[in-house]
This record gives structure tokens, C-alpha cells and sequence, in this order.
């Protein structure tokens, strides 16, 4: 165990640091100018009513605060239990980065960043922001790739970035050992700042705009009222808040289970070093630039005349603090720090003295192991709670520092306007649901805490934690035969193989050994039939008196008529697209409405937060794990299905988007002739534990016809080849379906004011600034993914939002949001790929005609335009 006083260990010196239990004081960890125990709360105030109480002190909590107080909510109320960065925040290490590997979140840094530089001149305090900027070190051949993949993603984002060559890398950083040091990635304007001050300074532009921020005042109980309202009790007595925000940091799942909730949050010890004066560092005529060694999985930056470093381990050797998850945070815990352990980032350590030798005779002076909150997937969760109504939640931030100033605008600007200001989904609480047990977030939070600098190819796979209970049931079926894919907690395929194959998982920035397997599968369902399961999508049935009246006022699509399924979207009050769901008029006023398996809880919260507001008199009932889903598609799949089951399956008996109750060997389905693969095909809704033998049915049918699996990745290329449009790709809260090419799904001259109408009116009769085109493009080997940028004339003009090898013309083919004037068909542009400009041709879309459209030109006698 280590002990204050001068110790050498490989090569470092150990200087006095404070047992376990001390907070410690350097300016990186809690830096109060002088102030050995700021002051308690100077308000003596208290409030019976509130618009908004915030749970938590911490940067995120006190940033909510300060950006609804400024935007104009009166009665904005902050409670917290001990003193403000109380947690997590007042140790931490206080980076800051405009990188995110993410889309939006780059949104979230981006604010966070411009508002800390101008937050010092507009409040009075002192927040110590530091922007020497920061290189992430590429040693690899395969990072430079993932750096070139960056870049992409990011040139069409206000965002700066460069990636640099290694004497530029030595240049800004001259004590490197450039041995290993192929590329950097740059970032003008990354830093860090002082998380105590920082916190301050919102905590006093709160009050200037006139936000209550009491504390001690620790929460004791929330009681929900009738009206959506809450009871928000405290030792200083009770108060009545319109919505609550649980911002409580790692006391978030103590705030949770008030109310019944097992938020799946669970702390992990995260450690930094700082050293002393180092001569070579002192004797710098600038700052050095923020470090991140990727490989080495650690970061380092310039602390006074030291440097301060932190390692992320690996899932084997991190720390999680489990025992907080099972008995709880220990009472009193608010600014007390873990003993250290070096011997779990030693390899770490090493990695730093190799790339930074001057590290080699430098004295640590503090080790800092303190605990932070991760989500099972690292990201926090941050907006409305599905099931409880008025509660709202900012918790799970690993990067709590960045992310403070950006999710307090994203939260303040959805609260006030209903909506959020942009697509977030990622952070959508309601991403888990009861699937996401301890044991799942532990195994997960491990991984997470571990993967923190490891390669992020497209289409990742992280596999802790897995399977969860949310298996299908034919997983044990297909686990052997496919590689399967994670989908809010289903085990989905992606991909088969057959024997010979390389059945891993390969994953890379190139095509790799799922390509050739694909292909095999788009040519399956083109010319044969295909089974996949489609049991992870999100399923709920709607009925009662007012269920058309509610669906009318949700979707801008009409109400389709009994028995019939149509396609349908639910907008924000600004027109943009929320969601996107298929609805099934299964008997007069009751409905089976189906959406993408990533947006299931996502959609219903909106649904039911509709139904209450309105007073719809409606039951509305969440049947997603009760229901398997299989779809049939291929120009055989009505000849197999037809083999079982008595019910008439031919195109004038069973049109196209009709919906029928049947049994398919004598096991009851609800069957909707629909397929995302835009061929002739039918969704088969059925009992969960009926999955296995419906399957094995319909296979042993469809032997003659040379039936087959397949998965997510030959749908998703089948259904761009039709032009179909993907929610969370094409649309989402960043569109508006007429840009999104969606206008045959919008009924703006139906007679229900449906949500978002009277905004895309005016949307539409100012015109459109870019419009969504279809791409083909030859490339090496390499296909478009989505969010590349589009370039025309030398310039950045758009991005793509979805892409994939087209089987069909042995090209790419992507979708992509360009100016209006750049689309029309036969227009020139270019897209960015692994750092290379491939040139694109804006097509007439669909590349490939859907069946029912070539079946009713053939009809017509017009077999020249199929």
C-alpha cells in the first residue's frame, strides 16, 4: 500500500499525497481560491410551488439550472444534498474536447465549449479555461484509417479538426518520443477547465437570472400527484414542482427507486496522477496541447508546470464500486476520494514514460481515484422518463465536464418548447428498459469503462452482458448459424454463414468477411424467398373510443382503414419527424402500431404523454416482448406460405398493406403483406413462444422453393436500392418530411390539426434549403456508411445518411441531404471516404422498382419500364 512520503516506483518518484478519504486541493481537482469550506448556501429562501426542481449540484444540475433561468422560467429550484460539485465534479480531471466520434453529440461539445469561454466575462467569476487544444496520437495504420473516418464525419460540423503529420505533432509537443507516431488528430480550442469553478460561475449566473439553489438540502421523498405534478420533500419542508430533474450524479439511483425506478447507473473508480514541477516542462513558452495516447489509453495534459495524466484500464483490471449499486452510496459520501492503486494503471504508466520520457523523473505529488457514473454504454441519459409522467433525468456522465454546459441548453430548450432541438437519441433514457438488470449494466459498464480508446470501426459490436432476456425464440436456433447484432436488448442477425466461411467478427473500415455473405442473401430474397426475424421491433396495441381521434391528432398520415396497415409519422410541433411507425387497423378502433426496435420506449412515451395531455379516453398497451415477429419476402414467399394456411394469399385476395388474422400451420398470426426488402413479401406477428415452430414450419415448406435466412445487413441494402427511408437516418428531429422526400405520407389537407401541421405549412410555403437525393458512386473497398460529407466545387456541401454496396449494380449507393439546387438527377458531387473524394451521381430513385409497383406496371402492359 502506498503511504505519504518519497517512494521510487519503475521510475517515479512518489512525493507526500493524501491518504484515503482526503479530497486533496491541487487546481485541477478543486481549486476554491483560498477557500478551505465554501460557504453554505446564501439563500435563506424557500419556495411551496416550483416550475422546475433540479436534484443535484453537480455541473450538469447547476448548468440546467442557469440555462432555464436565463431562457425566462421563473421559480427554477436546485436542491442539493451537501454543497454544490459535491461528487463527482469537483474532482474531476476538467477536459474539454470539440471531438466526439458521435454526430450530435458534437453539438453538445461544440456549446459546451463556446459557452465556457464567454461564461467568465458574463458572470464576474474566475473559471480558468485553458485551450492549448489536443492531438490524439495515431501509431497504427488502422487508427490513421479511423482518423480519416473522423474526418469525414466531421468536416460537414462547424467543428474544427485536422489530422496532422508527426513534425507538426512535435512541434506543438516537443517532448514526445516520436518513434511510433504515424498522425495525430487535431482539435484547435480543446482544453481544460477548472470543474469547481466552473461550476461556480453557472451556479452565480443562476442566481443572476434568478434561479433558488438551496442547499444542504438533501431530498428525502417524491410523491407523484394525480395531476403530474410532484411533492418534493426535504428537512426544510415540502414543495410542489410542475417536473422534477433527477441530476443527482451517482445518488441518481437512490433518486430513482423513490419513485420505483432502477436507473442502470453504477459508479467506477477512475484514477489521474499529477507530478510536480518538471524543468523541461517549466521551461515552455506555451502551454502543451492536450494528449491522447490511444493506444496506450490514457490522456495527458499541462498542469502548472507538471503534467497530469489518467489512464483508462482495462475491463479485467478497472474498479467498479458494485457494492454502491447493492447497499448504496455510503451516507456522507460527497467529497471523499478512494484509496489509489497503482499497480492497476502500472502498464499505463509505462506507456506515458515511453511516449513522454521527461515523465520518467518527474515526482507525483497527488493520485487522485475518484468515482464517476457510467451508463451501461458510457453515454449519459438525459431527457423525459417513458412510464413516469413530469420526470426527467440528466445522469450517467462519464464526461460530466463537456457534456455539462450542452445538455443543460439541449434540456432547458426541450422543456420550454416541448420538443428536443435536435435529434439526441443516443441519450434517450428510454433506451433501456427492464431487460437492463445489474448484472447487464455492471458487465457492460466494465466493457465500456475498458473500450475507451479502442478503434470505433462502423457497424461495432460490444459483447459483455450478452444475451440479455430479450431473446427471441429462435435464438437458439440461428446463434450458431449468423452473426448477431445487439438491438435495445434483442439479439437480431446481421449476417449468415455456411461452412467454409469466416464466420467471425471482422470489424474494419473496408468490406470484410460479411460482404461476400451478403451478397449471397440479397440474391436469396431477390430471385428465391428469405426468412428474418423481425421480433425486436417495438409493438403496441391502441383502443377505446377516442384511439382514432388520438391517432389522427399523432399522425400526419390518415387513419387507415380496417384492415388495412399504412405508413405513418408523428411530428413535433416544429414539423420535424419524431418517429415513424407502421399502423395496422385490426378491428373498428383498435390498433397495432409497430416501430424500429431502437425507438420503442421513445415512441410510446410520446404516444402516452399525447394521450393524458389530451384526454384521450384510450388503452394503450405495450405487447413488444409478448409478440415474435418473422418476415417472408422473395418472389416465392406467397407460393410457401400459401402451402399453410386455408386463407386465400393471392394478390387480388390479399392486396398489398392489408392485414388479415390467420393461422400459418395452425398457429394463430397476424399477417400484414408488407416487407422493409420493397419484394413481395408478409410480416408474421405471433406469440413469442410460437417463433420456433412457425419458423421451422415455414423452412420445411419452403424446401423446394431453395428457402433461406436473412439478416439486418441484406435488408438494409435491398430496401435503399427501393428509395426506402430510414428513421434515425433519413428523418428524424432534424428533418422535416418534405426535405426527407416523405410528402406522399403526409396528409396536410386532413381534417385533424395533427401535431407539426400548421408548422410544415409554413415550411412549405418558404421553400426548401436542401432536399434528400440518391447516390451512386464507385468506390475501391469501401462503401458509404452515412454522415460522410458531400463535396461540390471545393466545398463541404452536405452529408450523407445512410449508405451500402448495391448488389444489383456492383456500385455504393448512399443517401444524402444536399443543397435543393444540387439535386437534381444526373447533378456531380463528390463523397469523402477513408480521406479520399469519390466522385457521386445524384439517380432517379428507386434504383430498384418495389414488387407491387412492377406488378401493377406489368398489369398495365408496361414491362419496357420495369
Amino acid at each position: 500500500m502506498l503511504r505519504p512520503g518519497i517512494r521510487r516506483l519503475r521510475g517515479l518518484r512518489l512525493l507526500g499525497f493524501p491518504p484515503r478519504g482526503s479530497p486533496g486541493c491541487p487546481r485541477a481537482v478543486c481549486s476554491r481560491q483560498g477557500e478551505e469550506n465554501p460557504p453554505l448556501s446564501a439563500e435563506s429562501r424557500w419556495k411551496d410551488r416550483a416550475e422546475t426542481v433540479i436534484i443535484g449540484g453537480g455541473c450538469v444540475g447547476v448548468s440546467l439550472a442557469y440555462h432555464l433561468a436565463k431562457a425566462g422560467m421563473k421559480d427554477v429550484v436546485l436542491l442539493e444534498k451537501s454543497e454544490l460539485t459535491a461528487g463527482s465534479t469537483w474532482h474531476a480531471a476538467g477536459l474539454t474536447t470539440y471531438f466526439h466520434p458521435g454526430i450530435n453529440l458534437k453539438k453538445i461539445h461544440y456549446y459546451s465549449i463556446k459557452l465556457y469561454e464567454k461564461l467568465e466575462e458574463e458572470t464576474g467569476q474566475v473559471v480558468g479555461f485553458h485551450q492549448p487544444g489536443s492531438i490524439r496520437i495515431a501509431t497504427t495504420p488502422v487508427r490513421v484509417d479511423e482518423f480519416k473516418y473522423q474526418m469525414t464525419r466531421t468536416r460537414w460540423h462547424a467543428t474544427e479538426q485536422y489530422i496532422i503529420e508527426p513534425e507538426k505533432i512535435q512541434e506543438m509537443f516537443p517532448l514526445l518520443n516520436m518513434n511510433k507516431i504515424l498522425a495525430g488528430l487535431y482539435n484547435p480550442g480543446d482544453g481544460h477547465i477548472d470543474p469547481y469553478s466552473l461550476t461556480m460561475a453557472l451556479a452565480a449566473g443562476a442566481r443572476k437570472y434568478g434561479a433558488l439553489l438551496k442547499y444542504p438540502a438533501p431530498v428525502t421523498s417524491l410523491k407523484p400527484r394525480s395531476d403530474g405534478t410532484w411533492d418534493v420533500e426535504t428537512p426544510h419542508g415540502s414543495m410542489r414542482a410542475n417536473r422534477i430533474v433527477n441530476a443527482a450524479g451517482f445518488w441518481a439511483r437512490e433518486v430513482g427507486k423513490m419513485i420505483g425506478l432502477e436507473h442502470p447507473l453504477i459508479p467506477v473508480q477512475h484514477q489521474y496522477i499529477i507530478t510536480s514541477t518538471i524543468p523541461e516542462v517549466k521551461a515552455l513558452k506555451r502551454e502543451l496541447p492536450v494528449l491522447r495516447d490511444l493506444e496506450g489509453s490514457f490522456y495527458l495534459r499541462q498542469e502548472r508546470d507538471g503534467l497530469l495524466f489518467g489512464p483508462y484500464e482495462s475491463q479485467e483490471k478497472m474498479k467498479v464500486q458494485d457494492s454502491w449499486v447493492t447497499s448504496g452510496v455510503p451516507p456522507g459520501f460527497g467529497k471523499e476520494l478512494f484509496e489509489s492503486d497503482l499497480d492497476r494503471i502500472m502498464e499505463h504508466v509505462e506507456a506515458a514514460m515511453d511516449l513522454v520520457p521527461v515523465l520518467k523523473k518527474a515526482d507525483i505529488i497527488r493520485i487522485v481515484n475518484g468515482p464517476i457514473t457510467y451508463s451501461p454504454d458510457i453515454l449519459p441519459m438525459v431527457g423525459p422518463h417513458q412510464g413516469v409522467r413530469n420526470y426527467w433525468v440528466a445522469v450517467g456522465f462519464g464526461y460530466g465536464i463537456i457534456h455539462a454546459g450542452g445538455v443543460g441548453k439541449y434540456l432547458s430548450d426541450w422543456i420550454l418548447h416541448r420538443e428536443p432541438p435536435f435529434d439526441l437519441i443516443e441519450l434517450d433514457p428510454n433506451r433501456y428498459g427492464k431487460w437492463t438488470t445489474a448484472e447487464y449494466t455492471e458487465a457492460k459498464a466494465r466493457e465500456s469503462y475498458g473500450f475507451n480508446n479502442i478503434v470505433g470501426y462502423p457497424k461495432e459490436e460490444r459483447f459483455a452482458g450478452r444475451p440479455t432476456q430479450r431473446v427471441s425464440g429462435l435464438y437458439e436456433t440461428l446463434e450458431s448459424k449468423c452473426s448477431m447484432g445487439f438491438h435495445a436488448g434483442w439479439e437480431q442477425p446481421h449476417w449468415f454463414y455456411k461452412p467454409g466461411q469466416d464466420p467471425g467478427y471482422r470489424p474494419s473500415f473496408h468490406r470484410t468477411n460479411w460482404f461476400e455473405p451478403v451478397g449471397s442473401e440479397y440474391q436469396q430474397v431477390m430471385q428465391r424467398v428469405g426468412v428474418i426475424d423481425l421480433s425486436p421491433f417495438g409493438k403496441f396495441n391502441i383502443k377505446g373510443p377516442d384511439s382514432i381521434r388520438l391517432l389522427d391528432h399523432l399522425f400526419a398520415n390518415v387513419i387507415p382503414k380496417v384492415s388495412f396497415t399504412n405508413i405513418s409519422h408523428m411530428l413535433t410541433p416544429k414539423g420535424r419527424v419524431y418517429a415513424e411507425l407502421t399502423v395496422s387497423h385490426q378491428s373498428p378502433g383498435e390498433f397495432l402500431l409497430v416501430t424500429g426496435s431502437g425507438s420503442e420506449l421513445h415512441d410510446l412515451r410520446w404516444i402516452e404523454e399525447e394521450a393524458i395531455k389530451g384526454g384521450y379516453d384510450v388503452e394503450i398497451k405495450n405487447i413488444t416482448d409478448e409478440l415474435g415477429v418473422l418476415g417472408v419476402a422473395g418472389p416465392y414467399s406467397r407460393k410457401v406460405l400459401q402451402k399453410l394456411t386455408s386463407e386465400d394469399l393471392s394478390d387480388n385476395v390479399f392486396k398489398f398493406l392489408q392485414t388479415k388474422s390467420l393461422k400459418v400451420s395452425n398457429i394463430p398470426v397476424t399477417a400484414i403483406r408488407i416487407s422493409y426488402t420493397g419484394e413481395l413479401g408478409w410480416e408474421l406477428y405471433h406469440r413469442r413462444e410460437d417463433s420456433a415452430a412457425l419458423y421451422d414450419a415455414i423452412m420445411n415448406a419452403g424446401q423446394e422453393e431453395g428457402i433461406d435466412n436473412f439478416g439486418t445487413y441484406a435488408m438494409n441494402a435491398l430496401r435503399l436500392e427501393k428509395a426506402f427511408r430510414a428513421w434515425g437516418s433519413e428523418m428524424n428531429c432534424d428533418t422535416n418530411p418534405l426535405e426527407a422526400g416523405l410528402e406522399s405520407f403526409v396528409k396536410l389537407n386532413k381534417p385533424a390539426d395533427f401535431i407539426g401541421k400548421q408548422a410544415l405549412k409554413q415550411i412549405k410555403a418558404k421553400g426548401l434549403k436542401r432536399r434528400l437525393v440518391c447516390l451512386t458512386l464507385a468506390t475501391d473497398d469501401v462503401d458509404p456508411e452515412g454522415n460522410e460529407s458531400i463535396w461540390y466545387d471545393g466545398k463541404v456541401v452536405g452529408n450523407t445518411t445512410s449508405g451500402s454496396y448495391s448488389y444489383r449494380i456492383q456500385k455504393s449507393l448512399a443517401f444524402a441531404y444536399v443543397p435543393v439546387e444540387l439535386g437534381k438527377v444526373g447533378q456531380q458531387v463528390e463523397v469523402e471516404l477513408l480521406g479520399k473524394n469519390y466522385p457521386a451521381v445524384v439517380i432517379q430513385e428507386p434504383l430498384v422498382l418495389t414488387e407491387p409497383t412492377r406488378s401493377r406496371l406489368q398489369k398495365k402492359g408496361g414491362k419496357d419500364k420495369i
